[in-house]
């Protein structure tokens, strides 16, 4: 089985499960973004997103339904090698990641981290 791992800088964090939602805010738009994402044998494989509303590139996708407040659709990408979670300081808010209905913000697996280090999500064995 394929699992998700957290990693920042040498640190490397084991998730416990294959899915997990990434939840961010616009810095701008000050709107909720959410993507479902899957550890499979060729990659990071996006399986749902969603979003608030729209604006300042963050439109919804082709097909996307409204569903309790968020616009909700599945992107059509092929596998990805990782996730680069670029963070700053300057937003007020962290990437957060939800398992099993549970979130907790990126920098709390990584206590005394600098809150502009970059983080990555990837599959691990």
């Amino acid at each position: 089985m394929t699992g998700l791992c957290l990693a920042l800088g040498a640190a490397i964090v084991a998730l416990g499960a294959d899915m997990a939602e990434l939840r961010w805010t616009h810095s701008v738009q000050k709107t909720e973004w959410r993507e479902t994402w899957r550890a499979t044998p060729e990659g990071l494989r996006l399986e749902r997103a969603a979003v608030q509303g729209s604006g300042a590139g963050m439109e919804p996708g082709e097909n996307a339904v409204l569903e309790n407040g968020f616009w909700v659709w599945r992107p059509q990408r092929p596998p990805q090698p990782e996730m680069i979670l670029t963070r700053s300081g300057f937003t007020g808010s962290d990437w957060h990641i939800c398992i099993d209905g549970a979130c907790r913000a990126v920098g709390s697996y990584f206590p005394g981290s600098a809150p502009d280090q970059d983080a990555k999500l990837k599959p691990c064995p």
